[in-house]
């Protein structure tokens, strides 16, 4: 097991009466973040950088956000000046295998709270399920992972569900499968 280095950023964000209170707290994202790394790094089947894989020390960061920040970062960044769910600031590169360090920085992972609202509606589950789902996938981008077509798109999903099932936020295979065609946001 490695050593999880999260810095986590909700400032500003405020949650209604209804909804758990824990989603904007560091205690509550430290231990799935770090068990979603060490189930891809243990399972070679799963792409996943061998610095990674071989790390001590993992670092990144998590931000919840507001439509306004996302939509001002996703126009700089992605020239889509509108709101999105997540946005994923990979520090890895292609060329990262070449060097060895204790610690590795894998980037950001930033997700409006408004948006995961409304697509945990949507979805017709809790703002828990939909902020898991959420920084699940850009994790996943952060260690590389992309969705360019419907193939890559319904890999990373179902590597998504199994990484969820593990933090049993997600219902029975069978029930309500992922639906590559029901992705709330194709960035």
């Amino acid at each position: 097991m490695f050593q999880l280095d999260l810095a986590f950023d909700a400032t500003g964000i405020t949650l209604s009466p209804s909804e758990e209170c824990r989603l904007t707290e560091e205690s509550w994202w430290t231990v799935p973040v770090q068990e979603w790394i060490e189930t891809i790094r243990c399972d070679l089947d799963l792409e996943c950088p061998i610095l990674v894989r071989q790390a001590d020390e993992i670092s990144l960061g998590l931000r919840l956000t507001d439509d306004t920040n996302i939509a001002e970062l996703n126009g700089i960044w992605r020239e889509r000046p509108e709101p999105t769910d997540v946005l994923s600031f990979a520090a890895l590169d292609q060329t990262s295998d070449r060097f060895e360090a204790p610690c590795i920085e894998l980037g950001d992972i930033i997700v409006s709270l408004e948006t995961a609202r409304r697509q945990a509606i949507e979805q017709a589950h809790s703002l828990s399920r939909e902020l898991d789902w959420l920084v699940t996938h850009g994790l996943l981008h952060l260690l590389g992972w992309d969705h360019p077509d419907d193939a890559s798109l319904k890999r990373m999903l179902a590597v998504q569900e199994h990484l969820l099932e593990n933090r049993g936020n997600v219902q029975a295979r069978g029930i309500h499968p992922v639906d590559a065609n029901s992705i709330r946001d194709a960035h």
